[in-house]
């Protein structure tokens, strides 16, 4: 089983990432996918929620508006569109796989995202 984020980098305020999160190993389909931040010295938080199907997400609200998470079953990957980057979205980004009805979770290595001028 293996989750791999990409598309982390520096960008500057204002400036946008597209994340990527690539699955092997499971039947992805199956799985809700989410996206997961972590700065230094703070806990890990939810980022962002797609269903299996893609049907449903939800945001945190601290990202609503500006970040979009989708997924392509066909290609297992889940993305995270990041629009207007803020000093306050530095951090590394994880993806986070679930099947509810078992509670399999899978996580992703990390991507580092860092928003400075």
């Amino acid at each position: 089983v293996q989750l791999v984020e990409s598309g982390g980098g520096s960008v500057q305020p204002g400036g946008s990432l597209r994340l990527s999160c690539a699955a092997s190993g499971f039947t992805f389909s199956n799985y809700a996918m989410s996206w997961y931040r972590q700065a230094p010295g703070k806990e890990r938080e939810l980022v962002a929620t797609i269903t299996s199907a893609g049907g449903s997400t939800d945001y945190a609200d601290s990202v609503k508006g500006r970040f979009t998470i989708s997924r392509d079953n066909a290609k297992n990957t889940v993305y995270l569109q990041m629009n207007s980057l803020k000093p306050e979205d530095t951090a590394v980004y994880y993806c986070k796989g679930r099947q509810n009805l078992l509670n399999i979770i899978y996580w992703g290595q990390g991507t580092q995202v860092t928003v400075s001028s």
